[in-house]
């Protein structure tokens, strides 16, 4: 009897879990309301796509075991995708000071539009799985409090209803997912948000001549002064091309959307090298204004009974303030515990739906834990603030982190957090914790660590006279 598994979303988290279903159901099904672009185009439903995403290490690696046939970093890289060492190819300038390049390249990121990266996604599953995609809109879950049995679902043809042996919930931010569990019979689903009120603005320009090894470069927000956050960051990106992205918390942080005053916006960071970079260069678009980007998280690993056949993952399950990077990463290594479990079960094994959901919770709390515990210091900040443990947690890591900028050791630790190739215990290693309480060996950098190449090339894209 033919297996038919129903993913609802075709964005990142949708196509990956439907590459993870196609080794184990002889049809799978994405369900999509919007028209997908047949190209690296910005589409609908994406209020974040605009601005600066970073792929993490950890995302990566999950990424590679979950499409058949096709290595997801060569392909992103020959579409045009960066790699960037976190040890030696960012230049970024943190609360606690500049953090020093190592020799040591450290693990790599990938950077490109979201446009880019969705596409080369959504095109490698077409291309070597037997996934078709249709447009429709899910109304409902079909089953019971027990099982899942399929989706109700809206066309331009009309109501229908599509059995499934499993079904995929990846639709994202606006996910309806408590509305449905509640159609089953399913209640009190623990919901969290915590929002900064950050406002993103992203514009794209064209990478200055001899400017194109120029290294990744971010100036951080500091949570910790009481006052609005402000951060700005310069990547490279597919087509010859910078993004530059700012981010801002409400209360007077936030971006302009005038390009006079974004640039005006950069140089009054507290450092002024993202100004002085793209002072001179050349913009291709607009400044484009977003503000969804609180973190919301719900709790449906903790919700019993969980039907089988169910599981819930990428935004629909947690979204992130995206000023850290995460949440691509996020949904990656949840879709790679889906095909974990699928591989050793298959469709049905009794409780399968309930392990997977329990065990994508994990990098969500990871994830969680180093958005929020940043975020509560933010003033104006709605939904959490920081308590006793938030003070302990965060007077140990702003030490670590002073130390990193020094230490190769506990450099090498936060770069192992931030890129997702370890949990955050990994900064709790007797290792770690010995340098944090030693301090940095090295003096801190009294400006951005530059190789005398690249101060040249900043001296010659410098218009503001800086």
């Amino acid at each position: 009897m033919s297996r038919r598994a129903v993913v609802i979303g075709a964005g990142l988290a949708g196509m990956l879990a439907a590459a993870a279903l196609s080794a184990v159901a002889d049809e799978v099904v994405v369900l999509d309301r919007d028209d997908l672009p047949e190209g690296p185009e910005h589409r609908k439903g994406l209020p974040q796509g605009r601005h600066a995403h970073l792929l993490m290490a950890g995302g990566l690696a999950s990424m590679e075991e979950l499409v058949p046939g096709v290595s997801m970093r060569k392909h992103l890289l020959a579409a045009g995708a960066h790699e960037i060492p976190l040890g030696s190819g960012m230049v970024a300038l943190t609360p606690e000071g500049w953090l020093r390049r190592w020799r040591h390249p450290g693990p790599r990121m990938l950077t490109c539009t979201r446009a880019l990266l969705d596409w080369a996604v959504r095109s490698a599953v077409l291309d070597n799985t037997r996934v078709v995609i249709r447009k429709a809109q899910v109304r409902e879950l079909t089953g019971s409090r027990q099982r899942v049995t399929g989706v109700r679902l809206s066309t331009a043809a009309g109501d229908e209803e599509l059995a499934a042996d499993f079904v995929v919930d990846a639709s994202g931010r606006g996910s309806r997912i408590v509305t449905w569990l509640a159609g089953l019979g399913i209640d009190g689903v623990r919901e969290k948000t915590v929002d900064a009120g950050l406002v993103n603005a992203t514009r794209l320009y064209r990478t200055p001549e001899g400017a194109e090894r120029f290294p990744l470069t971010m100036v951080q927000a500091d949570p910790y002064q009481g006052r609005p956050g402000r951060s700005g960051m310069v990547l490279p990106i597919e087509g010859d091309r910078w993004m530059v992205s700012l981010a801002g918390t409400r209360g007077g942080g936030e971006p302009p959307s005038d390009p006079d005053a974004f640039l005006q916006y950069t140089l009054d960071l507290p450092d002024p090298v993202v100004g002085r970079l793209i002072s001179g260069a050349q913009p291709l678009t607009d400044v484009h204004v977003s503000r969804s980007t609180s973190n919301h998280r719900r709790f449906l690993e903790r919700v019993r009974p969980w039907p089988e056949r169910l599981v819930v993952l990428g935004d629909a399950l947690a979204t992130f303030n995206p000023a850290y990077g995460q949440g691509m990463s996020v949904a990656a290594l949840g879709v790679r515990e889906l095909d974990r479990e699928l591989r050793r079960a298959g469709l049905d094994g009794p409780g399968l739906a309930r392990r997977v959901q329990r065990r994508a919770a994990r990098p969500v709390q990871a994830a969680w834990t180093m958005a929020v515990s940043q975020d509560v210091w933010f003033p104006g900040t709605r939904g959490g603030s920081p308590g006793a443990a938030d003070r302990l947690v965060t007077a140990y890591t702003r030490r670590m982190i002073r130390t990193a900028t020094g230490s190769y050791t506990a450099a090498s630790a936060l770069w192992d957090v931030m890129s997702m190739t370890t949990g955050p215990t990994r900064l709790l290693r007797p290792s770690t914790v010995l340098a944090t309480l030693s301090g940095p060996p090295l003096p801190a950098a009294v400006g951005a660590p530059l190789t005398e190449e690249e101060a040249g090339i900043l001296r010659g894209l410098d218009r503001t006279g800086g």
